[in-house]
């Protein structure tokens, strides 16, 4: 299938006393990280950086396993989806409203265990979720926040 429109967000993780958790975004039924369109001549990873602070009002992220990345297949008309790993250790999450649509993109946030987020996602973005999870367990990351 031909590439035909690309977006780019976050895997954002978060240590919580149970074990870091994942932020998940809900639109309808669909849940999914924050993530959006590039725009004209933007790179990926800027855009999924405004897609974040546009989605959430999050942008004090760390990018502290690199800067690579995951990408989907091919989907729906074309549509490639690429997904960064992040930290994110403060701020509170806000659905902003969208000027276009009048309303917040997204009808709910939560932060989700990692071993409950495959429940509420679809096989290509718990395949994401499943690239994430192991860069978390080869950094050895867990629940205890190494910043405090």
């Amino acid at each position: 299938m031909e590439v035909k429109k690309r977006s780019a967000g976050v895997i954002l993780v978060r240590p919580f006393p149970d074990g870091p958790r994942c932020l998940l975004l809900r639109a309808y039924r669909y849940w999914d990280f924050p993530k959006g369109e590039l725009e004209p001549g933007e790179a990926p990873l800027a855009a999924a950086r405004r897609e974040v602070a546009e989605e959430t009002g999050l942008t004090d992220l760390a990018l502290r396993w690199g800067e690579d990345w995951h990408e989907t297949p091919p989907y729906g008309q074309g549509k490639v989806a690429r997904y960064y790993l992040a930290e994110s250790l403060t701020g509170d999450v806000i659905l902003p409203l969208s000027p276009e649509l009048g309303r917040p993109e997204h009808d709910e946030a939560r932060w989700v265990r990692l071993d409950e987020a495959p429940a509420l996602l679809n096989e290509r973005v718990a395949a994401a979720l499943a690239w994430a999870r192991r860069r978390l367990s080869a950094a050895g990351y867990s629940a205890v926040n190494e910043h405090e």
